[in-house]
C-alpha cells in the first residue's frame, strides 16, 4: 500500500537554513550537509528496498502561490498561507507492506540532525495512506 510521509517546516525554518537570522537557531553549512546526508541515506535505503516511489523537498512557503475562486473568478495570492505557520516542507511516497513499516520510516525521518548536529525536538511527521482513485469505468 502506498503512503505519503509528510515533513513540516515554517518560513522561519527556511530562512535560518538560508542564513537569515530569526528566533530559531542558525544553521551552518555543515548542519545543512548533515541534514542532506540524513535525507539522502533514507532515500537510498528506500530505493534499495524497492519501497521508494518518490521523495521531494519543497521550496520555501514564501514562494507559494494560492489560487482560489471568488465571485466566479480566480483570485491569486502570493506568500505563505494566510492562517498557517507550518507547511509541508518535503515528502516521501512509499509503497510498503503497511502502516507499521511507514511508521518506522517516519520515525527515522524525525531523527534528522539540526543546528549543531543535534537531533533536538523532532519536527512532526504525518503518514497518510494514498487512496486508489476509481476508474471512470467503475463510476
Amino acid at each position: 500500500m502506498k503512503y505519503m510521509i509528510m515533513l513540516y517546516g515554517s518560513q522561519q525554518d527556511y530562512d535560518v537554513q538560508a542564513g537569515k537570522q530569526n528566533d530559531k537557531p542558525s544553521w551552518s553549512a555543515e548542519d545543512i550537509r548533515k541534514m542532506v546526508e540524513h535525507m539522502t541515506s533514507i532515500n537510498k535505503d528506500l530505493a534499495e528496498s524497492g519501497e521508494l516511489v518518490d521523495a521531494q523537498g519543497l521550496a520555501a512557503p514564501a514562494l507559494t502561490r494560492r489560487v482560489q475562486f471568488k465571485d466566479g473568478a480566480p483570485v491569486v495570492t502570493d506568500g505563505p498561507y494566510a492562517e498557517t505557520t507550518e507547511v509541508i516542507a518535503g515528502f516521501w511516497i512509499v509503497d510498503v507492506s503497511g502502516i507499521d513499516r511507514a511508521t518506522e520510516i517516519a520515525a527515522r525521518v524525525t531523527l534528522c540532525p539540526g543546528p549543531g548536529g543535534t537531533i533536538g525536538e523532532p519536527s512532526p511527521v504525518d503518514i497518510r495512506p494514498i487512496g486508489e482513485a476509481p476508474s471512470p469505468d467503475d463510476v
